[in-house]
């Protein structure tokens, strides 16, 4: 076997030094004692890119773009690759860890470490660790089963031991090397190897041999040796064919023998007889990369390639029919993912290692060659007892002959954790972090005890427990501390209660779980405890000790969160593919009425990701956070939904940097939590210092102005949602801090509508009034009336018309409730404020467009449209004789419209406290059950107050009736009746004419006829019936200054006391408001 040994080339200090090869073969990856990973692009690179991983490297795994480096810093590290960025820190140990690989699919890491323990960690979660425990000396080498299995590991105590993973125990152990009480003085590495594929054979360096065994029986099957080895072997590889094994030994010296022969067929001596520390297969299988103890790198080439020729796999006719061969296709098409055309084993009878195939059947076999292989892998074939197998390459990029589709992966379940605690495996941890306080756990040498200390200590002293149940899993609450042990072979599991709160002396209850049954995970809350086992049941307790409800879970627990009367538990409710968790949640809330808010639904994650916190706001809305840091929270307003809130990845200034949540309050908007340099976890000492987060939605295109307004208002909605909840629920709540965030969503929204309406968007403005409430439409309104964009202001007045329908149906239902008398008391008192503001709207409206008709008929066109909407949120719903154009008909519903909205906000404002921002108050329940009245109740009103003007003694039989609750005093105050305006006076003389022309007209057609043809009118006509008002104003005061002292009853009289009536009750409120707004909407200059 003719290959050639390349020159050595420097790579790092002097010291151990260990390389591999990328899962492409491109590049060759070196880690030394000068704590630095070099990537080399072949061996002739001399500007290899590097990476600083500590002041030492021990040693280096390298898988699906995961580089995972054992450092002097006592951690295990994983960048990625080939960028080289920091990933985040696997595992830790005491002492620094020796060795590192991967598994077969780079799903797990084992690592072993001078502290004699193996611990096995899950990449895409850490604190998912086996630890191994048993060896009695460092660790020199692990390596693990092809099928994940079993983990196989040396030790400096002489013994070769085969691990269960998942049970965590021993299945054999072989004493096997020479005793040694650190790996330095170790006389060899003992780099262990595990045949891949099947994973048939282990591969044990002893001494100046190599020992294989058999997978299951365990039995030593074979030795690999030969004559030229002196000096012990220190590491051994599997070629990617499964069929050639490759040593290093202490001397320099590299052998390679067929495992089927049992023969050497290629040696190699290192040029300066250095020792070999590392060796690596190319994924081709074409060449070898080794190192040695001075940190230089070597390379064997030509492998396999020198003399064999690629055979054209067009004429493998006898692939067809060779129904074995075919067998042995889909036994190897399963465990890989390479495309490459496949060959099958080697024939026994093939002495010479690197004969091209002679025409026997199965003699097809050859090592890949580098130029036509750049791929992942190959697809490995199955063995018999004697039968190796390998790899032939097609010239061109090969198609597979039979595509196998293996179906999707499932994804290892996530196991069960308990939210605000780090990892179990950890000998100083926290058990629990909330806003409560802090439980520490120590589990060393020195002490095994739990802390638990209070961020405020009036709830509680301090504590200091000792664990001496060994309690794995705490919660906190201001109430009690709850703690649970996992079972024994001798003792059950154990669940044990501190009720530092209760007002007797027994302040401790503990209680034993059945046989078989384990705690998974606890929370308390007020009042109550719950317990999630192992038997998939959820056991309630009161928090003095007594056994309530117990139900069962649908899946196994992933974690639990108390809050108040809620509970929130998050399970398994399916296996998972592709990297995803099938998680379920269900929130019950244990009040008078207990129920079940969400049952069972779905948990959105983000993709690949895995749950990392879970709890409640301190107001108490649930919320979780995932692997990717993304914080989501309920939405019990959008049909108990989860919306995403914050992305705390976005704040890490680095890949491997995290931040560890611990608690989250919606007023102020904290997200609480600590920053974790280059791990997930935080270290017990010192303190972790406690960052606050900001949050922010999502939305699209936040850097601009629409789109921040849209953020912060969509935010406000949802973190003052809880109000409404904690109201319902029959708590008390801050109503001063629950309508100032309605008054700035309604300040959002007036920012969103005018700069719609910068951008000409009217119909975005209307969407965003819809949003709005009664009052600030009738801002809305007089903006877009200000603006001059008279189709929007139209479409807002409906708006505003349909609003205040919906707030007197409302106003309706509640009205059921009250007495007879309060009522007619109310509507009466409603009417009356009605009527006085129209009149005056109307009249001050009627001036304003009159005044503006005079002007030239430029101006005219402009200010007919703009100033009857600049006063329209003082007018009632009654129709106003206040036309606006005597050429649009249409405007009659706008100012019709216009007036709902003055309505609504003048008496939703009259019957409750004066607000400072009366635009923006939020409205109340109560003040609209006293103030608000129908459409039909005006209506009914103004019918009334005609047929008084027109019969004269039936007004006055309405005007005495004992029922109207305010007597005497709006007579009393009559001289302060605003006279008749125009349209009113013009009304009286043509409903005659109306009535004639359209007999079946209701009262309140009839007035908006009479507005129409009023509107008619030429400007001049119309000023001049508004003169005749005013004329006929001064003669009636005069007149009922005379009659009043004379006691007369005319006519007139009767009229001005049924209209006194109506207009006594609120109207120096109704003068203040009015005046008010008149003087917003006029001001011109």
């Amino acid at each position: 076997m003719p290959c050639e040994r390349k020159p050595m080339r420097y790579g790092h200090s002097e010291g151990h030094t260990e390389v591999c090869f990328d899962d492409t073969g491109r590049f060759i990856v070196t880690c030394g004692n000068d704590g630095d990973v070099r990537i080399w692009e072949s061996l002739d690179d001399d500007d290899p890119k590097f990476i600083t991983v500590g002041e030492k490297a021990y040693s280096l795994a390298l898988k699906n773009g995961k580089l995972v480096t054992a450092s002097s810093n006592n951690t295990v590290q994983i960048h990625t690759f080939p960028d080289g960025d920091p990933d985040g820190i696997l595992t830790r140990f005491t002492t620094n860890a020796t060795h590192v690989a991967f598994n077969s699919i780079g799903s797990r890491v084992a690592a072993g470490s001078s502290d004699f323990m193996v611990k096995v960690v899950e990449v895409s979660d850490s604190s998912q660790q086996k630890t191994l425990r048993g060896h009695e000396a460092p660790v020199l080498s692990v390596t693990f089963d092809p099928k994940d299995d079993f983990l196989a590991s040396a030790s400096c105590d002489g013994s070769v031991v085969v691990w269960n993973i998942e049970e965590q125990t021993q299945v054999i152990s072989w004493p096997l090397l020479q005793k040694s009480n650190d790996v330095t003085n170790a006389k060899s590495l003992c780099r262990l190897a595990w045949q891949p594929g099947m994973g048939k054979f282990l591969a044990v360096p002893v001494e100046t041999k190599v020992h294989l065994y058999e997978r299951g029986s365990w039995d030593h099957v074979s030795t690999l040796s030969d004559d030229l080895l002196a000096q012990p072997i220190n590491v051994v590889s599997w070629s990617p064919c499964e069929r050639f094994l490759a040593a290093g030994c202490v001397g320099g010296l590299l052998t390679v023998w067929d495992v089927n022969s049992k023969l050497c067929v290629e040696r190699q001596k290192h040029e300066k007889g250095f020792t070999v520390c590392s060796l690596a297969w190319h994924p081709s299988g074409s060449n070898i990369a080794y190192t040695d103890t001075e940190g230089c790198l070597g390379l064997l080439d030509g492998l396999g390639t020198s003399t064999v020729a690629t055979k054209n796999p067009a004429k493998d006719y006898d692939d067809l029919f060779d129904d074995d061969d075919d067998r042995l296709m889909d036994e190897g098409l399963s465990d890989t993912k390479s495309p490459a055309k496949k060959a099958v084993g080697w024939d026994d009878d093939d002495d010479d290692f690197l004969v091209p195939a002679t025409g026997r059947v199965k003699n097809r076999g050859a090592f890949l060659d580098d130029e036509n292989s750049l791929d992942t892998g190959s697809l490995k074939l199955g063995q018999d007892n004697d039968a190796g197998s390998s790899v032939a390459p097609a010239a061109a990029p090969a198609v597979p002959l039979r595509p196998v589709y293996e179906g999707p992966v499932p994804t290892p379940p996530q196991k069960a954790f308990q939210p605000g605690s780090t990892p179990a495996h950890l000998t100083h941890r926290f058990m629990m972090w909330n806003s409560v306080g802090i439980v520490r756990g120590y589990n060393d040498e020195q002490d095994n005890a739990i802390d638990v200390e209070f961020h405020d200590t009036a709830v509680h002293h301090a504590m200091h427990l000792t664990n001496s149940l060994g309690h794995t899993v705490a919660d906190l609450s201001q109430e009690a501390v709850l703690l649970a042990c996992p079972s024994t072979e001798e003792l059950a599991s154990k669940l044990q209660c501190l009720h530092f709160s209760s007002w007797d002396t027994n302040k401790e209850w503990m209680v034993d779980l059945p046989k078989g049954e384990d705690v998974r995970a606890l929370c308390l809350g007020q009042g109550w405890a719950a317990v999630a086992t192992s038997t998939l049941m959820i056991r309630l307790f009161s928090i003095g000790g007594v056994q309530r409800e117990l139900f069962s879970l649908p899946g196994p627990v992933v974690c639990m969160a108390g809050h108040g009367e809620q509970l929130l538990v998050v399970y398994h409710r399916a296996t998972g593919f592709d990297g995803e968790q099938a998680l379920g949640v269900q929130l019950l809330q244990f009040s008078r009425k207990r129920r079940q808010l969400i049952s069972g639904e779905p948990l959105p994650l983000s993709q690949k990701s895995y749950l990392s916190w879970l709890g409640f706001t301190a107001e108490g809305t649930p919320c979780y956070v995932d692997s990717d840091g993304v914080v989501r929270m309920l939405n019990r307003s959008l049909g108990n939904t989860w919306t995403p809130v914050c992305n705390t990845r976005e704040t890490c200034k680095s890949k491997s940097d995290h931040y560890w949540v611990v608690g989250v309050h919606e007023n102020p908007q904290q997200l609480r939590c600590i920053p974790c340099k280059g791990s997930r976890y935080p270290p017990t000492l010192p303190r972790p210092a406690v960052a606050i987060l900001p949050f922010k939605l999502p939305l699209c295109q936040t850097t601009t102005e629409k789109g921040q307004m849209e953020e912060q208002f969509w935010r406000s909605v949802l973190f003052h949602d809880h109000y409404s909840f904690l109201s319902s629920s029959g708590y008390e709540i801050d109503e001063d801090a629950q309508n100032q965030s309605q008054k700035e969503q309604q300040e959002l929204l007036m920012k969103m509508f005018a700069l719609s309406c910068k951008l000409e968007r009217e119909f975005r403005c209307v969407e965003l009034a819809e949003m709005m409430t009664q009052n600030v439409v009738t801002l809305a309104i007089r903006y877009a009336s200000r603006s001059r964009r008279m189709a929007l202001a139209q479409r807002l007045s409906e708006i505003a018309l349909e609003k205040s329908n919906q707030m007197q149906e409302e106003e309706q239902e509640e009205q059921e409730e009250e007495p007879e008398y309060s009522r007619r008391y109310s509507r009466r008192q409603n009417q009356q404020e009605e009527q006085e503001d129209e009149e005056e709207r109307g009249e001050e409206l009627m001036e304003e467009e009159d005044r503006q008709e005079m002007e030239p008929e430029e101006a005219t066109e402009t200010k007919k449209r703009v100033n009857p909407f600049a006063k329209e949120a003082g007018s009632p719903i009654k129709p106003s004789p206040t036309p606006t154009s005597s050429s649009q008909p249409r405007v009659t519903n706008i100012l019709d419209n216009m007036t709902s909205s003055k309505k609504s906000a003048q008496l939703s404002s009259s019957g409750g406290k004066p607000s400072k921002s009366p635009i923006l108050k939020p409205l109340a329940p109560k003040p609209k059950t006293k103030t608000q009245s129908t459409l039909l109740q005006m209506a009914a009103t103004k019918t009334a107050n005609k047929k008084v003007q027109e019969n004269t003694e039936p007004a006055a039989n309405l005007q005495k009736r004992p029922d109207t609750p305010p007597p005497g005093p709006p007579a009393e105050n009559s001289e302060n009746k605003r006279p008749k305006t125009g349209f009113q006076l013009w009304l009286e003389e043509n409903r005659k004419s109306i009535l004639a022309d359209n007999p079946d007209l209701e009262e309140t057609d009839v007035i908006k006829e009479a507005m129409g043809r009023f509107r008619t009118l030429s400007a001049e006509e119309r000023l001049s019936w508004t003169e005749r008002a005013k004329g006929q104003s001064g003669d009636a005061a005069d007149l009922k200054k005379r009659k009043r002292a004379e006691g007369g009853e005319g006519l007139e009289n009767e009229n001005e006391k049924a209209e006194a009536d109506e207009s006594s009750a609120k109207k120096k409120k109704s003068l203040d408001t009015s005046s008010k707004l008149s003087l917003f909407a006029f001001n011109r200059n």
